[in-house]
């Protein structure tokens, strides 16, 4: 964002490349990776670490032109003189191709909105309607995208059926999206848009924006996956997803390149869960699963809390044989839902490691931290390092506060107090970033409270 305005900023080219950040959809955003790291206390510590000797100097560097960088799951401020939606939908035609104003120089990304799958590009959200011609609305939000390397690729289905049982909850813990730019909006009462506000807007955004409407040809191509019961039906799922950018593929001397075309079609296999085969080399090669629900977080340490907790989750539950794994996918599918829209209010369902159903969320949480606790722990961490990493989340659960519940109190009580819905999101805003000054390397979201 801008400084000091807090307005959305377009980053130069070269200076997201001095500051060792990768370009994303819009020219506002600034993607950050970490290595990857064997799941100990030490690798932990690590995914730490780089992340923040990366972040520290780039909002450095970054302060010398005037602009803040910002975690967030969705921005609220447009650019100064702009209007969200003239930055969202401002386009322009060269022969025939159709070319979003503000979207990173990236063939691929400019190929999503001239292709013949038909993809909405629009916001359906309580409240917010905008049609695009192109798919640049997504560049609204931002994700935490973590991965897990499962022992073996014959095991992926397994694992992978666990983790389709925690995306409720872990998306309850970890929701950062409740409001849009305001200008955004309809023509309704403020307190109406308040109300109806979902804690975590990003996931209706990222399935509005890039699937078919519901009255035209195509499978969705953003959705909560299926469960397997192979790792042949994983490949085939894959292989038969729509190919959104057609295009010839080359060899590039890796191992896996002999699946190249396999790996082209997973570019733009947008589930929210979803599994990934790479193999760089032969002794590299590794099957994982990628998981895409969590928005961007306040802090580094946040961050991490949910890499740890996933990964613990992750080495648990399919070794504790958890009798999670008998909830019915339609209940799943319904959790993670109910978590986009509500957060910690939500209504799930969830069976206990003693085969009790239950529907607390206080005690579903609690026991999905207790066992990212014990699966850390399998992997040699003391039980303080594990109560350690997990703690920001842990906090969060005891405070029933998330980010975006946090967010949405400040704007509610600005609203009731009169004051006019764009000044109370903006205000919120303001009062975020303030507080991720001081604790976005070193703090965690809770230090708010």
């Amino acid at each position: 964002v801008a400084e000091p305005t807090d307005g959305l900023r377009r980053v130069p080219r070269q200076l997201l490349g001095l500051i060792g950040f990768e370009k994303e959809l819009g020219l506002h955003n600034a993607e950050m990776q970490t290595s990857p790291e064997p799941l100990t206390s030490y690798g932990l510590d690590a995914q730490l670490k780089e992340l923040q000797a990366h972040l520290a100097p780039a909002i450095e560097k970054t302060s010398t032109e005037d602009i803040r960088l910002v975690a967030d799951g969705m921005w609220t401020v447009p650019p100064t003189g702009e209007t969200a939606t003239e930055y969202l939908t401002d386009s322009v035609e060269h022969d025939g191709i159709r070319l979003a104003t503000n979207m990173s120089d990236a063939i691929r990304y400019h190929a999503m909105a001239n292709t013949d799958y038909p993809s909405g590009m629009t916001i359906d959200a309580p409240h917010v309607s905008l049609e695009a011609e192109t798919i640049f609305p997504e560049s609204l939000i931002t994700s935490i995208q973590p991965h897990y390397q499962v022992p073996h690729a014959p095991d992926i289905p397994e694992y992978f059926r666990y983790a389709l049982r925690v995306a409720g909850p872990l998306l309850a813990l970890g929701v950062n999206a409740p409001f849009f730019p305001p200008d955004l909006y309809d023509d309704a009462p403020d307190a109406d848009i308040v109300a109806d506000a979902h804690m975590e807007h990003r996931i209706g955004v990222f399935e509005s924006v890039l699937n078919p409407p519901e009255d035209a040809d195509g499978a969705p191509k953003v959705c909560f996956p299926p469960d397997f019961d192979s790792v042949e039906a994983v490949i085939d799922d894959i292989f038969n997803d729509a190919l959104i950018v057609p295009q010839d593929v080359t060899a590039a001397d890796r191992f896996d390149d002999a699946f190249m075309h396999l790996r082209h079609k997973h570019g733009s296999y947008w589930r929210w869960v979803r599994p990934v085969f790479e193999a760089p080399s032969r002794s590299s090669a590794n099957a994982r699963i990628e998981f895409r629900p969590l928005p961007a977080q306040p802090t580094l340490r946040d961050s991490v809390a949910f890499e740890a907790v996933f990964a613990g989750l992750m080495e648990s539950l399919p070794r504790r044989e958890h009798p999670v794994r008998q909830l019915d996918w339609e209940t799943a599918e319904a959790n993670f839902y109910s978590a986009a829209r509500d957060g910690l209010r939500a209504d799930l369902e969830w069976i206990t490691s003693d085969g009790t159903e239950t529907t607390a969320i206080d005690q579903i949480c609690a026991e999905c931290l207790e066992y990212a606790r014990d699966g850390l722990e399998l992997r040699g961490l003391s039980t303080e390092d594990a109560r350690r990493y997990i703690r920001p989340l842990r906090e969060r659960l005891d405070r029933r506060t998330t980010p975006a519940r946090w967010k949405h109190e400040i704007v509610r009580e600005r609203v009731e107090n009169n004051v006019p819905l764009p000044e109370a999101i903006w205000g919120m805003q303001a009062v975020y970033i303030d507080n991720q000054r001081s604790s976005l390397i070193e703090g965690c979201f809770t230090d708010w409270l």
